[in-house]
């Protein structure tokens, strides 16, 4: 009976730490440049020197919906720059 509660009790585990990654993996850091334009990205890559480029999280959006430009989400390697998408 012991081995049985010992399985049930780590199987329970793995269970919270596999919904604990897949939320950790669905969040997305939002990007914005200096002329206020912000978008998703997944992962925080190293911009060019004089771009501008800073990080917020999920909770940063969602405070800061109005008074910014809100772009497509991007996930591959560029910024924004005036509404245009420069990729590097």
């Amino acid at each position: 009976m012991t081995l049985l509660k010992s399985l049930a009790a780590r199987t329970a585990i793995a269970g919270l730490m596999a919904v604990g990654a897949f939320t950790a993996t669905a969040s997305a850091d939002v990007a914005c440049n200096q002329a206020g334009e912000c978008w998703h990205v997944h992962d925080r890559l190293i911009y060019p020197a004089g771009v501008g480029i800073t990080f917020h999280d999920d909770a940063w959006a969602r405070a800061h919906r109005h008074g910014y430009h809100w772009r497509a989400d991007r996930f591959d390697h560029g910024y924004y720059r005036n509404g245009v998408w420069i990729t590097f």
